[in-house]
């Protein structure tokens, strides 16, 4: 008999600890907002946590993609520009986005055109990966990294103690269980928050209000945090829906930096118009005038008029010029996050050494 996918990845797990077990023996998982009741032998919507006799077993020591990219590609600007991020991904997402830009990873085991195939690691060997090419970061991303927290902390413990920081690349569909579980073990939280609208969040398997209370907790609880919305045409780019958006962040804090960017058709959305820079252009000045102090457009470099750069606040110098995800210049690194124009401290996680982390060309990679 074939060796199906979903039996490749439950021979890779180990139990979990995001539950809380029933007197029936059904699991009642915490980590996503979906709160899966998982009866014996059944999975949750993820396809990835599943009920062994009572025991939540969860993804462990393997990873489907692995590499070093510059941290702006997260997308982060405003953590350690110019540095590496070694970044791990897995299999499974508990959303089922149409569009999804990653969907040969996140619906796995939903869709039989997607056939990835898991790769043993160690954490021990991620992280002296992350050595070896002078990485900053250690990031999960690709998949959805809440409903592999587990192993993702695993990882996370032995970064820190390297002195690595840590991410998250995430849907924002979360649990304040699951905050507990990661504050102790992560820094960053890029947090996309795909629409304003239930009836669509709902389209795509989640709730809105979920993912809301999920981006004030984390920025309550003091994790870094940048909010990215993918501007679709037709299903999230109107006007008004997107000075929604800029207005609940800014009413979280108006320093989360906030990205804009440009949707490509792919996976089920193939007869969708791509976004254009007009269209991110007028998203970006939607969330300046919400009050939002950083907005930057992404996915089109070079053709979004400076939005991929970072400028003062209150003087408007230019601080980080950056083509795509590489750093032209900055004059933050090195300078404690201060303007050196004027003196303002820009919120996030800059280096002190002024050569360390380097500003890269365009011309070259971010890790060695």
């Amino acid at each position: 008999m074939a060796t199906t996918l979903a039996d490749v990845l439950d021979s890779r797990t180990r139990p979990g600890e995001l539950y809380r077990r029933r007197e029936d023996g059904a699991l009642r998982c915490h980590a996503c907002a979906l709160r899966c009741l998982i009866r014996e032998g059944r999975r949750g919507v993820c396809r990835v946590r599943f009920n062994d006799g009572g025991t939540l077993k969860v993804p462990w020591n393997y990873v489907v993609a692995l590499q070093c990219d510059p941290t702006e590609k997260k997308p982060l600007f405003h953590v350690l520009p110019g540095s590496g991020a070694l970044t791990f991904g897995m299999l499974g997402c508990d959303l089922h986005c149409d569009y999804c830009q990653n969907w040969l990873t996140s619906q796995a085991l939903r869709d039989e055109q997607a056939g990835i195939r898991p790769v043993d690691v160690t954490a021990d060997g991620i992280v002296k990966l992350a050595q070896r090419h002078g990485a900053r970061l250690v990031v999960s991303s690709y998949n959805e990294p809440l409903i592999t927290t587990e192993w993702a902390v695993e990882i996370f413990k032995q970064a820190r103690a390297d002195g690595f920081l840590t991410a998250f690349v995430s849907n924002g569909n979360g649990t304040p269980e699951v905050v507990d579980y990661l504050q102790p073990w992560l820094d960053v939280f890029k947090i996309d928050l795909k629409t304003m609208s239930d009836r669509n969040y709902r389209r795509l398997g989640g709730v809105l209000a979920h993912v809301l209370d999920t981006i004030r907790l984390v920025y309550e609880r003091g994790f870094w945090v940048e909010i990215v919305t993918l501007v679709v045409p037709g299903f999230n780019d109107s006007d008004a829906e997107l000075r929604e958006t800029a207005g609940f962040i800014a009413s979280v804090s108006p320093d989360i930096p906030w990205h804009v960017t440009a949707f490509r058709r792919d996976y089920k959305m193939r007869d969708t118009a791509d976004t254009s820079p007009q269209d991110l252009k007028r998203a970006a000045e939607i969330g300046r005038h919400a009050g939002l102090n950083f907005v930057y457009a992404g996915n089109l470099p070079g053709m979004v008029d400076g939005l991929e750069n970072t400028y003062c606040p209150d003087c408007n110098r230019l601080l980080i010029e950056r083509i795509g995800p590489f750093v032209r210049r900055d004059e933050l690194s090195g300078n404690g996050g201060a303007c050196p124009g004027c003196g303002r401290e820009l919120p996030g996680i800059w280096s002190s050494a002024r050569d360390e982390p380097r500003p890269l060309s365009p011309f070259r990679s971010s890790c060695g």
